[in-house]
């Protein structure tokens, strides 16, 4: 007969493992939409050529993506308050499903980027969605490990987008890119519709419209500036990238003091800045993105314009990176729930700015094994520090505003992605132009100033970088004892 500590124990393991199912289901999502944001990069010289349309146009195949999700991340954290889990998981991965069918049939270019704006519907909730769940179902001694593999959807999916996009189009045509995705997409809304069944108990908040425009005005103003700062450098930027900037932060100021007034009734509750390890650990782990996509631009355009490597020979070189992130991923986390964040950070971020000095030493004959070796270097840094920091600062906050802040990391993380690709790619502009100036002319020249472009821009990465070894000791764990929703799945 078996005794009531037994069905208790029975209780709990079989409540944590629907837990896990239903993470494992969340997160093979998040990661196939999160992948989509980075793998068309390496096809905008196919569609140029396919659709018959200049650089400038191809490119905002990526903007748009990025300005969709500006958009939408900062309502999220309204929207997991209000509606249910499930409701969310399904408008999600629907949204993304039906974008992915658009852009797989677009006869033009105008429906590709009306299919890719509508996958970024989908992605912008997947992310905050994810993490808000983990907080609200996963006992606070498991976060660790929980929040390790979903540092491999944040920090992998995009680092090997590329590379998956490179080995897709050596092999098929671009609208492969969305026929392989569309399947795996089915499956998972299938899956998920059916496994999730209940979350936290959904609250009456108003959606406060003022607050939802100045938003989009603010976080999209402020991103598309940052990303046309490359542009402008090299004189193809359709406007001057101050002014998106300045009326995006004009908007942010505005939006932020309405957060402020409204309170409680907040789209995005600015309030969670008031928690010291909150801020701490996400201001590193943006310093820490800005790196991660800064060479992610940089390093392709070295490897194929400088060393003269082939597309498909650039992901592959740069995959051993993005996977040892990925298995680092979890063993990291399960560490972070023995030892918490310091342990880990500091040596993090002490590999991760050893990882990018060590790209500075780069020059026209470097060869694949010292740029795999310090690009591995720069992933294990990169991948100590992406778990521990996030657990750290969404555990440190009231449950209450466990969505909001999920919602602030997701968006504050788009920013930092533009703002890291355009600080690589402005220095490494402006330093080609000045090479370029002083120069002869010639191919010799043009690698030249290629070469010095590439390595001031990663010196530029490598001296900011030390402001996460500093910032890191600075770090400070959370206990948190709040016993979490166990969600209901089947």
């Amino acid at each position: 007969m078996s005794s009531p500590a037994d069905l208790d124990n029975s209780s709990h393991s079989s409540s944590l493992t629907g837990t896990y199912r239903l993470i494992a289901v969340l997160v093979a999502a998040a990661f196939v939409v999160i992948l989509n944001e980075t793998i068309m990069s390496v096809a905008l010289p196919e569609l140029m050529v396919a659709f018959d349309i200049s650089a400038v146009t191809a490119q905002w195949l990526t903007t748009a993506f990025m300005l969709t999700m500006a958009v939408v991340i900062p309502i999220t954290g309204w929207l997991l308050a209000t509606v249910e889990l499930r409701t969310v998981f399904i408008i999600a991965m629907s949204t993304f499903t039906v974008g992915t069918a658009t852009a797989s049939l677009a006869p033009a270019f105008s429906l590709l980027i009306a299919g890719r704006v509508v996958q970024a519907i989908g992605t912008a909730m997947m992310m905050p969605l994810l993490i808000t769940t983990v907080l609200n179902v996963v006992p606070v001694d498991r976060r660790g490990r929980t929040m390790g593999v979903i540092s491999i959807v944040i920090a992998v999916a995009p680092a090997v987008g590329p590379t998956v996009g490179g080995v897709v189009l050596d092999a098929l045509t671009w609208r492969w890119m969305f026929w392989l995705v569309l399947p795996i997409a089915v499956l998972a809304l299938v899956v998920g519709a059916t496994m999730i069944r209940s979350s936290t108990e959904p609250r009456r908040i108003p959606l406060d419209v003022l607050s939802v425009v100045l938003s989009a005005v603010g976080f999209s103003g402020t991103i598309y500036g940052l990303s046309s700062i490359g542009e402008a450098a090299s004189g193809t930027a359709l406007v001057a990238p101050w002014i998106p900037i300045t009326i995006g932060a004009a908007a942010l100021l505005v939006f932020t003091l309405r957060q402020l007034r409204l309170g409680d009734l907040a789209l995005l509750d600015v309030r969670v800045f008031a928690v010291p390890t909150f801020t701490v650990a996400l201001v590193l782990m943006l310093i820490s993105m800005m790196a991660l996509f800064g060479t992610l631009i940089l390093l392709p355009i070295y490897m194929q314009q400088v060393l003269g490597h082939s597309t498909l020979e650039t992901g592959l070189a740069l995959l051993p990176g993005g996977l040892v992130m990925g298995i680092l991923g979890w063993f990291v986390g399960r560490r972070f729930d023995r030892v918490g964040a310091r342990p880990l950070v500091i040596p993090g971020a002490i590999i991760a700015s050893a990882g990018l000095w060590g790209m500075t030493t780069f020059d026209a004959q470097t060869g694949l094994v010292t740029l795999m070796a310090w690009h591995i270097a720069l992933s294990i840094g990169l991948s100590m520090l992406f778990a521990p920091l996030m657990t750290s600062a969404l555990g440190s906050l009231p449950p209450r505003l466990y969505s909001h802040g999920s919602a602030m990391l997701s968006t504050l993380q788009q920013v930092a992605a533009a703002a890291g690709t355009a600080l690589f790619i402005t220095v490494m502009a402006v330093s080609i132009q000045a090479s370029m100036d002083a120069g002869a002319g010639g191919r010799a020249s043009a690698v030249t100033g290629q070469m010095n472009g590439v390595h001031n821009a990663l010196l530029c990465g490598a001296v900011i970088s030390l402001i996460t070894v500093v910032g890191a000791f600075f770090v400070r764990g959370t206990r948190q004892t709040e016993s979490p929703v166990t969600a209901a799945v089947e």
